[in-house]
């Protein structure tokens, strides 16, 4: 089984106790607002497409047990303001979900968790990596944050990703058109101007309207295919595996 949730309770009180290590994968993300052309839940979409296939890719595998908990898909989202369809939630509530969530989890045995995030608002990822540590450090946990942004993970994405220009642009926009074309308005994405505006240089305070984000996208969204998709996918389910053997071996 792929999903933590489908399972029985006699079935998860024997994972512990199996001949696999198990690891439980939690996608995270924004639902917020993505270009005129891409769906609010991009963000968690990408990360539980990760999430699928490296469970998928893994699941013969003779060491490990990967198991896709139920995603939380609300996160911190303040550059969305002022554009429908953004649902922010702060810091700290984001923080509490997840020590509860993890906690919960630990307290039977489950202790390693990896936090599987699409959504690089800077606060956004500031607490998700403090929810790690306060799990590990106040709770004895083994949990660990697939952070993206980091060069050693950046390096091996696209350009556009590289670029920081990669809000509902090729490289989101891409992997959307690989997991769930029809959620993509493909007649307006392929009018879509290229937007050079890169997140990583966003002011704290700032959003996307005040970034130069008109249309809350950036990037070059009309450039962007599925079968993009399918090879980005590929790279990102690659980063996951190493990552989830990490954390089965500590």
């Amino acid at each position: 089984m792929t999903y933590f949730a489908d399972l029985s309770s006699p079935q998860v009180a024997a994972l512990v106790d199996g001949d696999r290590t198990p690891v439980l994968l939690l996608p995270l993300g924004a639902v917020e607002p993505h270009g005129p052309h891409a769906p609010l839940g991009t963000d968690p979409l990408i990360s539980r497409g990760m999430c699928e296939r490296a469970a998928s890719r893994l699941a013969a595998d003779s060491e490990v047990h990967v198991l896709v908990l139920p995603e939380v898909p609300y996160g911190v989202t303040r550059f969305a303001a002022g554009f429908a369809g953004g649902v922010h939630i702060g810091e700290e509530t984001l923080h509490s979900l997840l020590v509860d969530i993890g906690s919960a989890l630990i307290g039977q045995r489950l202790k390693r968790i990896l936090l599987v995030n699409n959504h690089f608002e800077p606060a956004h990822l500031v607490t998700l990596r403090r929810a790690a540590e306060t799990l590990n450090f106040a709770y004895d946990g083994r949990v660990a944050l697939l952070d993206l942004v980091r060069r050693r993970h950046a390096s091996r994405l696209t350009d556009e990703f590289k670029s920081g220009e990669c809000h509902a642009g090729r490289y989101e926009t891409s992997l959307v058109l690989a997991d769930r074309p029809e959620l993509v308005d493909q007649v307006v994405m392929r009018e879509l101007p290229h937007v050079p505006v890169s997140l990583a240089s966003a002011p704290e305070d700032g959003g996307f309207l005040a970034m130069g984000m008109a249309d809350a996208y950036c990037g070059a969204p009309a450039e962007a295919t599925a079968a993009e998709g399918e090879e980005t996918f590929s790279t990102l389910t690659d980063l996951l595996v190493e990552a989830i053997r990490e954390l089965a071996r500590e």
